[in-house]
């Protein structure tokens, strides 16, 4: 089984995700972060590396599903490749970060990929609200991240919306704002027993 975990900056994908692969054994992937050689230059100057980063995240995801199919195990992907186009490239385009030319470019290789791969069998969608937002992107303390403005985040929660809103695919909605799922076992379990419940209801 493929689940997807979708959701805004610092919303909890990769707390979950780990979450989910140490608590029932599944495998992860992870989104390239850390050794993203784009993402400090777009915090920077989003503007000169918008176009170089949109690829090399559109490229990384389909590497990444195309791993997914020749595996027989439950794999647990740390956001999603219609992400990437639905949600951070459209925003930059809509801001004007983003030319007309580098956007069709961009999404005629989306539709391409997109042709050779199938969606999760799971959507999972961590919805926070900016300050909540604000509030995880700042206790993980990463400095290129540092600069992200409410607006950014604003923009990018209501495109994460209008996409949820349409999608056609087998979707969970979890709330995270009155979720602690690092401190607070409660949480944890309670978030744990919900997804479990949805993913046999899908092999039923």
């Amino acid at each position: 089984m493929f689940i997807g975990i979708a959701g805004n900056i610092g919303s909890g994908k990769t707390t979950l995700t780990k979450l989910l692969t140490d608590s029932f054994g599944w495998k992860a992937h992870y989104e390239s972060v850390d050794n993203n050689p784009y993402l400090a230059d777009f915090y920077n100057d989003m503007q000169r590396w918008s176009f170089n980063l949109q690829v090399y995240f559109l490229t990384q995801r389909f590497q990444s599903i195309q791993r997914l199919h020749w595996t027989q195990e439950t794999v647990v992907q740390d956001r999603t490749i219609y992400e990437d186009a639905y949600i951070f490239a459209q925003n930059l385009f809509h801001m004007g970060l983003l030319d007309e030319r580098d956007h069709t470019a961009y999404i005629e290789l989306f539709k391409i990929m997109n042709s050779f791969i199938t969606p999760p069998d799971l959507l999972i969608y961590l919805r926070a609200s900016v300050p909540t937002l604000i509030k995880l992107i700042q206790k993980r303390n990463r400095e290129y991240e540092l600069s992200i403005s409410s607006e950014y985040l604003m923009q990018l929660n209501q495109r994460y919306d209008d996409w949820i809103d349409s999608y056609k695919g087998e979707l969970l909605i979890i709330d995270v704002d009155d979720l602690n799922i690092v401190d607070n076992s409660e949480d944890t379990a309670k978030v744990l027993d919900i997804i479990k419940r949805a993913v046999e209801n899908l092999k039923k």
